[in-house]
């Protein structure tokens, strides 16, 4: 398989994943009285004892985890060869994806924050964005674009976490790593193209 063959494979895993993820939030927020997309976060939906909580978990957090995990997954073919920094940061775009999904189960406690199912899902949760950020940083080595779009994406979600509501501050902050993972595969199929050698023969 090709260089752009992967890359469009693995930006139409990561956007199934970002609608399928949108959807179950929307979907589930919306059977959940008084839910509210501003103050309350995403994992409410998906906690014990709340009503549709499995079904939330696996699609609003198991099967787009596991979607992105098989996109940095073709991503790691796609830089085969390309450099160790490249590679490692595959690798942790892999193990931000799998704690994505883990959220799913080890779903928290909401009548108890302190419990242990409550810090296993912070656990992975840190696990998800902070094995992300240098995974991101490591493949813009690799692409100048990646370097620009992930610079932006990590402003935003700065901005967003200063001035947003919490809730919709992780909701943008969610969202960005869904584009964020999209656009790593395409900008960088995209870069490592085989530049035609100046005035060879058309």
């Amino acid at each position: 398989m090709t260089a752009n063959a992967r890359s469009a494979r693995i930006t139409r895993l990561v956007w199934a994943a970002f609608a399928l993820w949108l959807l179950a939030l929307l979907g589930f927020a919306a059977a959940f009285g008084g839910f509210s997309h501003t103050d309350d976060p995403v994992a409410l939906l998906g906690a014990q004892g709340i009503a549709r909580a499995m079904g939330f978990n696996a699609l609003g957090f198991v099967v787009p985890g596991l979607l992105v995990a098989a996109a940095a997954l073709e991503l790691r073919g796609v830089l085969d060869r390309r450099g160790w920094p490249a590679r490692i940061g595959a690798h942790l775009l892999l193990l931000s994806a799998l704690g994505f999904a883990a959220q799913g189960l080890l779903p928290l406690d909401p009548g108890d924050l302190d419990a242990p199912s409550s810090r296993l899902h912070a656990t992975v949760w840190s696990l998800w964005w902070i094995a992300f950020l240098p995974g991101i940083a490591l493949l813009a080595i690799r692409s100048r674009g990646l370097l620009i779009s992930g610079l932006g994406a990590l402003a935003l979600a700065a901005v967003a976490a200063v001035v947003l509501p919490p809730g919709l501050a992780q909701r943008v902050a969610m969202s960005l790593w869904f584009l964020a993972s999209a656009g790593a595969g395409h900008l960088l199929a995209r870069d490592m193209r085989p530049q035609p050698v100046p005035g060879a023969a058309a």
